[in-house]
Formats: structure tokens, sequence, C-alpha cells
């Protein structure tokens, strides 16, 4: 008869944790990411500058990644500190109150610059709950794995990217749909620029509800347990980090960097380069729609001047294409974690940042218009297939191996202050350099795939310069060495 004692948790209670907590999470911050390109340049930031209000839009956007690193260092501590379930619960919260708050503002024409500034107070909100949710997450599916499973275990929180991200913009295409524009199916409708657009915002209060139900009946984990019962907690765990193990801070920063460059620009780049536009007469009649809504005069020779095309796909075309890329964005973070259990993160993650290089240089091959809009459609679809496929393949093994890089003391401080680091880095700036370069570019995107490129060399150096994390004794490596030092 065996003596080995049941886990802390039992399987479907870490999964669903770590699975349901990020979900909510990053559907939190996908319904904002949408809205920043269908809606807030219109009802926040109304310049009469269509490039420029979509700038100030992911300007406050990318606010939320300087926000993380804050985060991730105040949720680090006290994750290290007291553990990893209270730290948890309360990022869910401060995301969730956030979000529903944001679909209470009012805009700009109500209140002028002010309704900006809260939502730039909120944007911050958000990303400061985000730098902690990830690590905690994806410590309790890793600390909680069988031998020789971490990576599988650690592909269920990185599942809730894509998971937000199909039931946000679903949501959002169902309220389009219900509240269509009378004239043009490409156009918002008042109703949706009204009211449509804050119900993704506060339907967000029902799941955070289930996320908390969840997470509640959480315990802590044998191997933060033995380390608080070794004397290895420290009181400071962030100088602890700092001091010792800034080889690793760097190295995950760096590691992250393509992964983050890539998602934000298969997300929101392609979604503003995808339906803005072909032709100057349209994007003409829709902005001075805008401006007239706004109360603006509109100048049709300064837009003329600086306009630059897109692809000109309606928003739910669109969007329905890059959810079906999403699809195989969740499917190969799954796929990845077996793969990455059983010949490395390291040698998985080098072979895919070398195809993220390459698929940056095909960006003209795939995105640029054709003479057939069906042949358009295929190429653009097949580009976000393969961007998304490269996406899962990338972001399954890091939720193994960037809390592999660190010992069980400051596991949650060291892997949330690389993650979120490298998202400024990554993702703050990400979308604003992409809508620059495509301006620079004359509407071609071939300067937005070297980006990527450039950002992938940096991540492969990195991983060059890193250790294999596989078989790193995760559960006994408890920072005492560190703790006797300090």
């Amino acid at each position: 008869m065996s003596t080995t004692p049941p886990p802390a948790n039992p399987r479907s209670r870490v999964i669903t944790a770590s699975l349901v907590g990020t979900t909510i999470e990053f559907y939190d911050f996908y319904a904002y990411a949408t809205a920043a390109v269908l809606v807030f340049p219109v009802l926040f930031f109304p310049t009469g500058n269509d490039t420029t209000s979509l700038l100030a839009s992911f300007g406050v956007f990318g606010a939320a990644m300087v926000a993380r690193p804050i985060g991730a260092v105040v949720f680090g501590h006290f994750g290290d500190r007291y553990g990893r379930k209270a730290t948890l619960v309360a990022s869910l919260l401060t995301m969730g109150i956030a979000t529903f708050a944001i679909g209470l503002l009012p805009t700009f024409q109500q209140i002028n610059w002010w309704a900006a500034l809260l939502l730039l107070i909120l944007r911050l909100a958000q990303g400061f709950a985000l730098g902690g949710e990830w690590s905690g997450a994806a410590l309790v599916a890793t600390e909680n794995a069988p031998s020789g499973k971490r990576a599988w275990y650690g592909t269920f929180p990185q599942l809730g990217a894509p998971l937000g991200f199909i039931i946000a913009n679903f949501l959002f295409l169902g309220i389009n749909w219900a509240l269509p524009h009378a004239e043009d199916p490409a156009l918002k409708s008042e109703a949706f620029l009204s009211w449509g657009w804050r119900v993704p915002f506060l339907f967000s209060a029902v799941m955070v509800i289930i996320g908390l139900w969840v997470r509640l009946r959480l315990v802590e984990s044998d191997t933060f347990t033995k380390a608080a019962q070794k004397g290895a907690i420290r009181k400071l765990p962030l100088a602890t980090v700092f001091r010792h193990h800034w080889k690793q801070l760097i190295l995950g920063t760096f590691i992250m960097l393509a992964t983050y460059v890539l998602f934000y620009l298969m997300t929101n780049f392609t979604l503003a380069y995808g339906t803005k536009p072909a032709s100057l007469e349209t994007a003409s009649a829709a902005a001075q729609a805008a401006a007239e809504a706004a109360g603006k005069d509109f100048d049709a020779a300064a837009f003329a001047a600086q306009f630059y095309p897109g692809l000109g796909f309606g928003y739910t075309d669109f969007v329905l294409m890059q959810i079906i890329g999403v699809v195989f964005f969740g499917i190969f973070t799954l796929l990845s974690g077996p793969i990455a259990d059983q010949v490395g993160r390291r040698k998985l993650l080098l072979w895919v940042t070398g195809l993220i290089i390459v698929f940056g240089f095909t960006f003209n091959l795939f995105l640029l218009p054709a003479v057939d809009p069906k042949f358009t459609g295929a190429l653009v679809q097949a580009f976000l297939v393969f961007g998304f496929l490269l996406m899962g393949a990338t972001f399954g093994p890091m939720g193994a191996l960037l809390p592999e890089l660190f010992p069980t003391n400051v596991r949650y401080s060291g892997s949330a202050i690389s993650y979120n680091v490298s998202s400024i880095l990554g993702a703050a700036v990400a979308p604003i350099i992409a809508v620059q370069l495509w301006e620079w570019g004359d509407g071609s995107p071939w300067l937005v795939g070297v980006y990527l490129s450039v950002m992938g060399v940096l991540t492969f150096i990195a991983l060059l310069l890193s250790p294999e994390t596989k078989d790193h004794a995760y559960e006994d490596d408890l920072g005492l060495a560190a703790a006797v030092e300090l």
C-alpha cells in the first residue's frame, strides 16, 4: 500500500486555477486592446487626425506596460513573502475592478480631456494587476506539476491568452452585429459608440466572480511551504533577486522580447492595418464623419497629405480571420509543453525564434493588397495562422522556463520582473513603433517585419547565453545559499 501523501492541490484544481485566472486577466486586457483600435480614438482622443488619434490610443495602451513591472515588484514581494494564493486573488480583484470601471467612464464629448486621464489611470491599474498575475499563475501550475511535466503544466496559464482573446473578440463581434451601422457595415453605429462598447468591460465582473471562487479554494504548494519551513523566505525578496540573480533577470527579459513583439504585432497592429481603408476616398469619408461627430472641422487636403493605406477589410471579417489564427495559437501553446519537456526549453525556443526572425522578412509577401481580393484574403489568413502558430510555440514554454531560472524564495519576483520588464521593451512600444514604421514605409509593412526580426535576433542571443532548465532541481532549489549570505 502506497504511503505517498496526496498533492497539496489536485491536478484539476491546479489546471483550472492557473487557466481561469489568466483567461480572465487576458480577456480584460484584450477588451481594452480591441477598444483601443475601434472606439477609443474617436471617444477619448478625437484629435481630428486618425493617425494621431490611433497613436494616442496606443500610447495609453502602452502605458499599462510601464505599470506592469511595478505590479511585478509589489505582487512579487508579497508572493515570495507570504505565499502565492492571496497574491493571485488580489491581482484578479484589481484587474476586475479597473476593467469594470472603464465600462462606466464618461467620454471626451462629456468631460473633455478628463476622460482620457481617467482612462489612463484605469489602464495603469490594469497593467499593475497583470504584472502580478502571470507569474503567480505560472508558479501555481509548475510548483504543483508532477516530475517531468513542468512545461506541460506551465502551458495552462499560457493558454489563457488565446482563450481570453477569443472570448473578448467574439463578444465585440456579437455586439457589433447586434448594433450595425445603418449605411456602412465597416463603420460603427451610434449605439455601439454610445453604449455597446461598454458591455465587454462590464461583463468582466461575472468572470472575476468565477475566478475568485476557483482561486480561493487553492492551498499553498509543497514547494513554497518547504521553503518557509527551511527558513529560506526573505524579508526583501527584491533585494535578493537583484543581488544574486541579476544575470537571470537580464536573460529572462530578453528571452521574452520576441514573444511580446510578435504578439502585439499579430493582435493590435494587424487589426489596425487590416481594417484601415485601402483607398483615400473611403478613409476620407470615415474621417470626415468622425470629425463632424466630434464637432470639429475637417481639412480634406491635410488628411490626404497624411494618409497611408491599409488592407481595407471590414472589422468583422478581419477579427474572424484573427480568431482562426488564434485557434492555432492555443493548439501550439499546448503542443509546445510536452515537446519542451522532451527536448528541452532552450532547444525548442532556439528553433522557434529562428523561424520568427525569418517570418519578419515575409511581411511584404503576405500583407500587400493583391489584384484579386480573395487572393489577398488567403494570403493574410495564411500570415495570421503562421504568426499565431509561432506565438503559441514560443509563448507556451515560457510558463516553465522563466520560473525555472530562479529559486523558490525569489521565484515569483524574478519571473515577474523578467516577464514584465520585457513588456516595456516589447509590448509597450511595439504598437507605437509599428504604426510609425508603417507610416515611414508609405503604407507598406516591410519595416514592421524588419523590426520583428531584429527583436528576434536579440532573443536568439539571450537563449544562446542561457542554460537549459529542463532538469533544474526546481523543488529543491529553495534559495538557501543566498539566504545565508544576506
